[in-house]
């Protein structure tokens, strides 16, 4: 456990950063590299597992509801050292994975389908797609217990582990895709359903290295079957932090599957398009989500140690950077969009799609990565509900005209890409007034902190809590 109530904050936020981001960037680069073999499959495949991939939005909503309640309570439960709670909540979220996980595999099975029916362009990309899903499905079931292991470990301050299991599972998805995709040693090409099968595997290794790494090393958290009996309370201790979260994601869901209507009366290339643009813009916002992915244990083990003053100072800071990180990233997108999405596809209309959406969306970039960073600490403060609002929020301000706009002649796809600019634009600055407002409630206890003698430690602050 590392106890991040005391030391440098920006120390404590570069610290963490980097293996979070290592972690995200290697499943991102997973995904590309799909996506890459794939593309040798013709349009419809690679349209076919870009919008199934949309359906990970709906599942990384279930697993948020686990990750964002862990990483809340077990932080609070460190920041007020409270070992015993923070590990009963880590053993009732393990029980929410396996639920969840069946959950998954279920729905999968049944919907697949017709998921895929509703927002694909034509019968091939249906099939890819469909194809994909169920080979894909074991993968995104067993995430959840990876998720709520990761979680427990981020919310005590440890990040280095779940970045080398993610490294490792990676580097498994990556060996396994051209073998089980093309075909490559063995003449037996599995195509698309070979994609959802790599990963699958890999996913599965990565789950067994976690658990080994709880039995074996991990102490502050562990794995108590005398817990794992649901306890009711508890239980809705972490569904009533994790469900707006989760419903951020459903959101999420519902704005990409917006798009991918609106966008399939311009063919499969356009989707194709969409979809590498889509994949490449959520590597480059990798590095601003890792900071705020880092700011929240901070800000929450502050929270929970009923520290106001270092509470805002990480929000500050994260914000800062960003904006700094996010800021250069647009700059790259404007001026040299081909260093980023170069050898995706080798049809001029699929990466002229790719070129038009990425000029174009990288201009929000600074307002996602504020979002992201009003995002945890919301989370940090054990209130995700605003999250929801104002992701409720861009969703229906873009929706609705986006359909709308689809309808009248002369209709255009750069006209989806800038509402999503604008709507984004919106949701940051509505995240950033409600961030505010919570500040001035959760933290309104907190008095007036006086300049400390120099060489007398800082003074704490009393903070509202929630209820244990």
């Amino acid at each position: 456990m590392k106890d991040l109530t005391n030391g440098s904050i920006v120390r404590h936020i570069l610290a963490m950063a980097p293996p979070i981001m290592v972690g995200m960037v290697t499943i991102m680069i997973c995904q590309l590299v799909d996506l890459y073999f794939v593309s040798g499959l013709g349009d419809a495949a690679v349209a076919g597992v870009a919008a199934a991939g949309n359906a990970g939005f709906l599942v990384n909503g279930l697993m948020q509801v686990l990750g964002v309640g862990a990483v809340a309570l077990i932080a609070h439960a460190v920041g007020r050292k409270d070992r015993a709670d923070a590990n009963l909540i880590f053993n009732q979220a393990m029980v929410l994975s396996v639920l969840f996980g069946l959950l998954t595999l279920v729905a999968g099975a049944a919907l697949s389908r017709a998921y895929m029916r509703a927002i694909a362009a034509d019968q091939a990309t249906i099939e890819a797609g469909t194809i994909y899903l169920l080979w894909f499905m074991p993968a995104l079931a067993l995430q959840f217990a990876t998720q709520v292991m990761g979680s427990a470990l981020r919310a005590t301050g440890i990040v280095r582990p779940v970045m080398l299991v993610q490294t490792l599972a990676v580097a498994i998805n990556i060996a396994l895709a051209p073998v089980l995709i093309s075909g490559w040693g063995t003449g037996y090409a599995l195509g698309v359903a070979g994609a959802g099968l790599a990963s699958s595997i890999a996913v599965a290794v990565g789950a067994l290295m976690l658990l080994v790494y709880f039995r074996k090393v991990e102490r502050y958290v562990a794995f108590n079957p005398a817990q794992w009996r649901p306890r009711p309370r508890h239980l809705m201790r972490i569904l009533n932090v994790g469900l707006p979260a989760g419903g951020e994601f459903a959101m999420m869901f519902i704005f990409m599957a917006v798009v991918y209507y609106v966008l399939r009366d311009f063919g499969a290339a356009a989707q194709a398009g969409f979809g590498i643009g889509q994949r490449v813009l959520g590597l480059i916002n990798m590095p601003a989500l890792a900071v705020g992915l880092a700011a929240g244990p901070i800000a929450g083990q502050n929270f929970g140690a009923a520290n106001a003053a270092r509470v805002r100072e990480t929000f500050v800071k994260a914000a800062l950077i960003v904006t700094l990180v996010m800021a250069g990233f647009m700059i790259l997108a404007q001026a040299k969009p081909d260093l980023l999405l170069g050898g995706f596809s080798n049809d001029r209309e699929t990466m002229e799609v790719a070129y038009l959406f990425l000029r174009i969306i990288s201009l929000n970039m600074v307002a996602q990565g504020l979002i992201f960073t009003c995002s945890s600490m919301f989370q940090a403060l054990g209130n995700t509900k605003p999250v929801l609002l104002t992701s409720a929020t861009r969703v229906f301000t873009y929706s609705l005209p986006a359909i709308w706009l689809s309808t009248l002649p002369g209709f255009r796809m750069e006209h989806v890409w800038y509402l999503s600019v604008a709507t984004t634009t919106l949701q940051a600055g509505l995240s950033l007034w409600l961030l505010h407002r919570e500040f001035n409630k959760r933290l309104s206890l907190a008095p007036k902190e006086k300049a400390p003698v120099q060489g007398s430690p800082e003074p704490v602050a009393p903070l509202a809590r929630e209820p244990v």
